[in-house]
């Protein structure tokens, strides 16, 4: 047995300060369940599909169990990954009548080919027959399968840098391309809405120059959906395509659009009316607008009000061109309203 000191020289590791792993000899474990487990629920949350039937779109992660990592042993990247996941989505039949559904993926692994993926859709137990299960089955799996095998991707490609580090006589290896991260960012317009631009108190007494202005739009549908829509932890994700924390009640705060909006309710009058403290990240710390939605049923459309007073100065083009894409347009077209 060789004396301490004396051993494979591919084994010392105290000639560097840091104690890296040189030549890559030892085997190196970097966990990727974090990561993978809010990755996969990002891209599941993004897949929509649409036909002749109406449009189906996943609202949830109910179930994501599993883990994931990435092994380096001499060099040899070793993927493993293991996930049992369940989304639940949503059918909006091209007559207006909503359906819901579940999506089961059982052997999301390493082990198994994507191809072979055993991809379930659905309808839950207390829901009527419909079309919209063959567009899921069809083109919603099929959509699943393609996000998935993109998370693959990912891991492979993202997660794999600095795994394998340069050798003492070898040459660098390639490194993996950045990944591209997409920002969110606010839309602009031209028109100037009228407003005034004088000093007005915060949510935190700091005072800043605000404006106020007022926004008008009818929909397709009844005042208690509508109301619905706007505080309904489920629909929020479904218009919004992403993530988001609702708690629709009085005092509830909400999160959406990646961290981007943020607020808290302050009033609700069921299908009639909403207020809330609303900010954009943006935004001078801890400064909130107030919103007011009214909402006025007029049979088979309802009109909605909204008064927006207390944005920042500057901010007027950019919050009313927000509101108008990511709300009131998001939700036409994702519902038929």
């Amino acid at each position: 047995m060789a004396k301490w000191g004396e051993g494979d020289p591919r084994w010392i590791v105290e000639q560097r300060a840091d104690g890296t792993n040189v030549n890559n000899w030892h085997w190196t474990e970097r966990d990727v369940s974090g990561w993978s487990s809010e990755r996969l629920r990002q891209l599941l949350l993004g897949v929509r599909v649409e036909g002749p039937e109406g449009v189906c779109q996943l609202t949830d992660v109910s179930k994501l169990d599993g883990e994931a990592s990435i092994n380096n042993r001499k060099g040899k990247l070793i993927f493993f990954y293991e996930w049992q996941i369940r989304a639940n989505w949503l059918g909006t039949s091209s007559g207006g009548v909503k359906y819901r559904g579940t999506v089961d993926v059982a052997n999301l692994s390493d082990e198994n080919d994507l191809d072979d993926l055993d991809i379930s859709a659905s309808l839950c137990k207390d829901q009527p027959n419909t079309p919209l299960l063959d567009l899921m089955r069809k083109k919603g799996v099929q959509e699943v399968r393609r996000v998935l095998g993109e998370y693959i991707r990912q891991v492979k490609s993202e997660f794999s840098q600095g795994m394998i580090l340069p050798t003492a006589t070898g040459p660098k290896p390639p490194q993996p391309q950045k990944p591209t991260h997409v920002q969110s960012s606010k839309a602009q317009i031209s028109p100037a809405p009228k407003c005034s631009s004088s000093p007005a108190p915060c949510g935190t007494g700091v005072r800043i120059s605000t404006c106020s202005f007022n926004l008008k739009e009818t929909f397709q549908t009844s005042a208690d959906e509508l109301y619905r829509t706007f505080i309904n932890q489920e629909f929020v994700q479904v218009f919004t395509r992403s993530a988001a924390t609702v708690d629709g009640r009085r005092g509830g705060r909400f999160q959406l659009l990646g961290g981007n909006v943020s607020g808290e309710f302050t009033q609700l009058v069921p299908d009639l009316r909403i207020e809330m403290r609303w900010r954009f990240r943006t935004w001078p710390s801890e400064h909130y607008a107030t919103i007011k939605l009214d909402l006025e049923d007029q049979g088979d459309e309802t009109e909605l009000t909204m008064e927006c007073r207390g944005v920042p100065a500057g901010e007027e083009d950019s919050t009313r061109e927000g509101w108008t894409r990511f709300y009131f347009q998001a939700i036409k077209q994702t519902f038929g309203y």
